[in-house]
């Protein structure tokens, strides 16, 4: 199996890795985080510019027909550069849900518009307490004369406050937690009857608690065979872990850079601590679990267009506990080699570390994901 990149590819990483190098210094992120949405508006520009908005669509829409590569070599570069903007929740989430299970006059009217930056867009789909569930879903939808009408609140729905178009998953029929019965709304984020309250989350960037209350929907406004969105639900969000798994990827690449950086120069009984052979075993270590991680990362990405469901989420939920497991490992030990720095707001170290965190708890922890995959029987068959 060929594992090199091909040349578009190889052009695409220097073009990202050289932006985000240039664009986004620690001291520029800090900027970007007092900017009104929560980060750069005109870098939203710049990746509107470069193509990277459109990515994954097809040329008709805008896009460049990326794949799963792709996402995965911009996720990782935006992992080393603790990136603030919607890239997530707007091109893989909700283009995502749009490609899937949107018609053809959707896709038309709305994916050339998020290629071109034109269009913020986010997925109102955890509720409370659904936690991991992803078919629990207790938000109603019911039909009127003109179409539909929405009541429930959706909690955590990442960068809904800075949204221009929300895609509202909602139950149409059946229990709470039933797989038949979910449906997926395109929903206007200033319509009549959404309410927003949108906070900061705990590494930096932004999410939303959103309420609907007799929210009406046109038909045209459906997406999808209303009921049958479960499917669509589950692929999107094994894309969304496939990305994270890079980003991850690319934040742990830059966090053991620091650590070993800082090895070298930081001096302590006149020589610098890296001489130290305890503090060389730990760096190698971390060095270890970063190969293990990018491994897994790059077999998710091979996996996430896997057309057998159950296959593709063994896979996905594999890399996930891997990811997981790296990333607090790494963002431990590179707080405790930078001692007292480590834990200020004025370094980065940190920020890398409340981002594994964060990261740990969307579309399942590492628990759900080691407990999916023990109830699938393994990644790997016994022979």
């Amino acid at each position: 199996m060929d594992f090199d990149l091909s040349e578009e590819q190889r052009m695409l990483e220097d073009s990202v890795e050289r932006l985000i190098a240039e664009r986004y210094g620690f001291e520029q992120r800090k900027k970007y985080l007092k900017e009104e949405a929560g980060f750069s508006r005109d870098l939203w520009r710049r990746y509107a510019e470069m193509g990277l908005l459109g990515l994954p669509f097809e040329e008709r829409h805008g896009g460049s027909n990326g794949g799963a590569i792709e996402t995965m070599i911009v996720m990782e570069a935006f992992g080393r550069g603790l990136t603030l903007e919607p890239y997530l929740a707007t091109v893989i989430l909700s283009g995502g849900l749009i490609q899937l299970a949107g018609s053809e006059a959707q896709r038309a009217e709305l994916l050339p518009r998020i290629a071109d930056g034109s269009l913020l867009a986010a997925w109102a789909h955890s509720e409370a307490q659904s936690r991991y569930d992803l078919c629990d879903v207790a938000c109603s939808a019911r039909r009127d004369a003109d179409g539909w009408i929405l009541d429930g609140a959706k909690s955590h729905v990442m960068h809904g406050d800075s949204a221009d178009k929300l895609i509202v998953s909602a139950r149409i029929s059946g229990e709470r937690r039933d797989r038949d019965g979910i449906a997926l709304f395109l929903v206007d984020a200033d319509a009549p009857g959404v309410e927003r309250r949108g906070y900061g989350t705990q590494d930096g960037l932004r999410a939303a608690q959103i309420t609907l209350s007799g929210v009406p929907i046109a038909s045209r406004d459906a997406m999808g065979e209303p009921g049958k969105a479960a499917s669509v639900i589950e692929r999107v969000a094994d894309c969304a872990l496939a990305a994270l798994a890079a980003e991850a990827v690319g934040a742990m690449a830059a966090a053991h850079e620091t650590t070993v950086e800082y090895l070298k120069t930081r001096k302590q009984f006149g020589v610098t601590i890296g001489s130290f052979q305890a503090l060389q075993h730990r760096a190698v270590d971390m060095l270890v679990e970063l190969e293990q991680a990018r491994s897994m990362a790059l077999f998710a990405t091979m996996m996430v267009e896997e057309p057998d469901a159950a296959e593709r989420r063994k896979a996905i939920s594999a890399a996930t506990v891997q990811i997981r497991r790296s990333g607090r490992y790494i963002g431990q030990q590179a707080v405790q080699l930078h001692g007292g720095i480590g834990m200020t707001l004025e370094y980065k170290i940190g920020h890398y570390f409340k981002r594994f965190t964060a990261m740990e708890t969307l579309f399942g922890d590492t628990d759900h994901h080691l407990a999916a995959l023990a109830e699938a029987g393994g990644l790997i068959a016994p022979a």
